[in-house]
């Protein structure tokens, strides 16, 4: 730490936003070496970064209790005062925020500082005016400068949270107050930045980096704002004007009240500072409080506290009389019993430790554990379990920790889910592993763990950015708050990327997929108002151009989605442009425009209707070929009319019917008038007419899909592409199949082309009325049971017989059962009853 001898000891004290911290930084750049102490972690790493940009990384160190940045050739070091070296020697040394001597749970350690650190050029001892008459007294030969305020700083009185000025600060005394505030701030002015001591630096500085950047115009931080953080802010408002010290809930200190306001202004720019809420809050300040704090007028100190700085280690009870050893010196109190203290009295008291604890070394070591911070805040109790197991470790075997261990409570861990409280609670006890890891002689591969401990605080440090970032910024609702105020919502830019993402004023508020909008799951009722007023008139615009695409694009754009259970519909490119219901006839429904785009203008709905119109038509008539001209005949005047008898209940079904249902008007058809129902593709079957074409899987799709629109339904189940036969369809499929064009058997259902294909093995086996055994072969080779074949053959007007040797024979009745002994659903109510056993769906990509 250095000599007591110093060639200049120099105390520079004032407010705060006088430029100590800057004028210490340019006095140890301009020496050979120098070593810097700061109250917070968060704030030596903060002029670590300064000093690396002057000086380059191999000459500058950043040691704190978590965090070691060690180079083999560093001159200079930023490091918390708990944390400034004993062992070195440098050309010049500073303490920040020396007030602190005054602190009950840190203050010995700055006043240890205060007496012992000492650079071999100079000395510089930073901190407010009321520490100068503790500087003369204790410090003899010190030169004090008073550096004023290069701004003013004036009450503002209080504001409520909603009409607080940009670039403000809220100030509040526990997580939970933070939260609060600052998901209000979100609510009303599109978020806020969160600044809390227990942050990491890697989050404390992506959160000030939102804030500085204006990506948000607040922020809501713990009173560690107050120790020398610098950022660009015009106002200060405390949320409350009280806080627990650790042992009682207090008001603030006056000093502590001007360490906070403070942080407004900027150089010579102004700031303000006041309380939320009204003058009937509760959290307003005294006149007098004010006076001081705009005057900076505080009460001189009249006291610091002290710990012997160098305790003696020859025993445990000697280190304990050692450190609450009484001053000597006027103005020094003991201190308090901190911490470390407390969790070295408990493992004091336990006869294992106080075994293990004999000879200066294990005293030293004792006394080392103790110093593990309580990062997590779990109490002296609970600490100390933690410390007697670490100290257990590093007095026996190696005297060290197990590595097993310590990478089992790493591994525990490593992991970022979880909300904000859960994620910051893996923080403090990560930190407690860094510090440990940092202890050189704790661990067999220090550097090793070392590195281990800061990928880990990283990766939970960047979750926790992001969680906070999700929890308490809207950057939507802040861009158009800064926008509208800015340029109003009509000059607001909204763009539409290739891929559909709508953007207004570069902040994503939904997909433009075809014509349909689709907002993003994250923007709140009332923000998508908001946005859309902004993007309307540009969505307006590219509509219009979707719509002429539309009109104009080729037939492989558009697609028949037919997914069971929802309307059938006409795809565009992917997305949902108009739906099909009952029209005049089977082969030509009604097409409605999907509601997308009803926004469009009725000329652009003209073209799409007919574009639509001319690609459905198109395909009805490759698809459904034979259908088309079935029906087409069937309406033919000029056609017989035993022919149309025929032709039109086949189209009107969909391409086939049972040959029961149209058997009374076959027997007038002449050989002429069935070569005509041939020469359309229609086979007049033994139990079934039908179109073999008309049974391929997309012609059964499109027919089904028609049927399903004709009944304004949803579409059914489709039989598998290709198949021959189903085995044991459940009710909606079953019915869906018989329109499809296969047969009922009972457990199985047979496509009605090979039904006749059986029908005609087995007249072509049978010898007039004689028993015959029918060749299996067929029928096993389509997959179908004994009960299907019997069921089959029944309804070809076959009788069971028993055969010769067991087998099963069969005797030609010479007629067919009057009716088929499976459940049938007319044309005209199929649908409905499809209906009845698929409930709709909801409405979906295309509902």
């Amino acid at each position: 730490m250095g000599s007591l001898k110093t060639d200049r000891l120099v105390a520079v004290l004032g407010p705060t936003n006088t430029g100590k911290t800057h004028y210490a930084i340019e006095r140890m750049c301009g020496h050979s070496s120098g070593l810097m102490g700061f109250p917070l972690r968060l704030l030596a790493r903060e002029v670590y970064d300064r000093v690396v940009a002057i000086k380059g990384k191999d000459q500058v160190a950043l040691l704190t209790g978590e965090e070691k940045i060690l180079p083999p050739k560093a001159r200079y070091f930023l490091c918390t005062a708990e944390s400034m070296p004993t062992d070195r020697d440098f050309a010049f040394v500073a303490l920040d925020e020396a007030q602190l001597g005054a602190d009950t749970e840190r203050g010995h350690v700055f006043t240890d500082r205060l007496l012992r650190a000492r650079g071999r050029e100079e000395t510089l001892i930073l901190g407010s005016e009321m520490l100068r008459p503790m500087l003369r007294a204790l410090v003899p030969g010190i030169e004090i400068i008073g550096r004023p305020r290069f701004s003013t700083l004036t009450y503002a009185g209080p504001k409520k949270l909603s009409r607080l000025p940009k670039r403000s600060v809220v100030v509040a005394f526990s997580a939970e107050e933070v939260y609060a505030v600052a998901e209000m701030l979100r609510r009303l002015r599109g978020g806020a930045a969160v600044v809390m001591g227990a942050l990491s630096p890697r989050t404390r500085n992506a959160q000030v980096a939102m804030y500085q950047a204006g990506e948000v115009d607040y922020l809501v931080a713990t009173d560690a704002i107050g120790m020398g953080l610098n950022m660009d802010v015009a106002h200060v408002a405390f949320a409350s004007l009280r806080k627990f010290d650790g042992r009682r809930s207090r008001r603030l200190t006056i000093p502590e009240m001007a360490q906070i306001a403070g942080r407004a202004g900027r150089h010579q720019r102004d700031g303000t500072f006041g309380t939320l809420g009204s003058e009937h809050s509760g959290a307003t300040f005294e006149p007098e409080e004010v006076m001081a704090i705009e005057g900076h007028h505080f009460t001189p100190l009249d006291h610091l506290y002290w710990r012997c700085g160098t305790p003696d280690f020859a025993t445990v009870d000697r280190l304990i009389a050692s450190l609450e050893a009484k001053p000597d010196k006027p103005g020094l109190r003991a201190a308090p019993e901190a911490v470390d203290m407390k969790v070295l009295k408990r493992l004091a008291a336990e006869p294992d430790v106080a075994h293990r604890a004999r000879g200066q070394a294990m005293t030293q070591r004792l006394w080392a554990a103790c110093g593990l911070p309580d990062f997590r805040k779990t109490g002296p109790e609970h600490h100390a379990r933690l410390v007697g197991r670490i100290f257990q470790h590093l007095s026996e075997g190696d005297h060290r920790l197990p590595a097993q261990w310590f990478a089992d409570e790493i591994q525990r861990l490593d992991t970022v889910q979880g909300d904000v409280e859960t994620i910051a609670d893996r923080i403090a006890a990560a930190r407690t592993w860094a510090y440990i890891a940092h202890r050189a002689d704790w661990l067999a591969e220090p550097a090793h763990w070392a590195e281990r401990t800061r990928v880990l605080e990283e990766k939970l440090s960047d979750a926790l950015h992001e969680r906070l970032t999700q929890r308490f910024v809207d950057r939507r609702t802040s861009v158009l708050l800064r926008d509208l105020s800015a340029r109003g919502s009509d000059m607001l830019p909204v763009t539409i990327a290739e891929d559909g993402q709508v953007s207004v004023a570069d902040e994503p508020i939904g997909h433009l997929t075809g014509f349909r909008f689709v907002a993003d799951a994250n923007a709140r009722h009332a923000d998508m108002k908001r946005l859309m007023a902004a993007a309307e008139r540009r969505l307006g615009v590219e509509m219009a151009r979707r719509a002429g695409a539309l009109a104009g694009d080729n037939d492989q754009a558009f697609t028949l989605a037919t997914d069971p259970g929802r309307p059938v519909a006409i795809f565009w490119r992917g997305d949902v442009v108009a739906r099909l219901g009952r029209g005049r006839s089977l082969t030509a429904p009604r097409m409605t425009l999907h509601r997308t785009l009803d926004p469009l203008s009725p000329d652009d709905r003209a073209r799409v209707s007919a574009r639509l119109e001319a690609w459905l038509q198109s395909q009805i008539g490759k698809q459904l070929a034979p259908l088309a001209a079935i029906a087409a005949a069937g309406r033919d005047r000029a056609a017989a009319p035993a022919l149309r008898g025929i032709l039109a209940p086949v189209a009107e079904a969909g391409g086939m019917v049972a040959r029961e249902a149209v058997e009374a008007a076959l027997p007038a058809l002449s050989r002429d008038q069935r070569r005509a129902a041939a020469h359309l593709g229609l086979k007049i079957g033994t139990l079934d007419l039908f179109v073999s074409g008309l049974l391929k899987p997309e012609a059964i799709r499109w027919r089904l899909a028609l049927l399903a629109a004709r009944a304004d339904d949803v579409m059914p189940p489709l039989p598998t592409p290709g198949a021959a036969m189903i085995d044991r369809p459940d009710p909606v499929l079953r019915a869906a199949a018989l329109h499809a064009g296969f047969r009922d058997l009972g457990d199985q259902m047979l496509r009605v082309d090979l039904v006749e294909r059986l029908a005609r093995q087995a007249h072509d086996a049978r010898e007039g009325r004689r028993p015959f055994v029918p060749d299996p072969s067929l029928s096993t080779s389509l997959g179908l049971k004994p009960p299907s074949v019997a069921r089959l053959m029944r309804t070809l007007g076959f009788a069971r017989r028993e055969g010769e040797g067991g087998h099963v024979a069969w005797l030609w009745r010479g007629r067919r059962p009057d009716r088929v002994d499976a459940p049938r659903l007319r044309p005209g109510n199929a649908f409905g009853a499809l209906a009845r056993l698929l409930p709709a769906q909801a409405e979906g990509a295309h509902g």
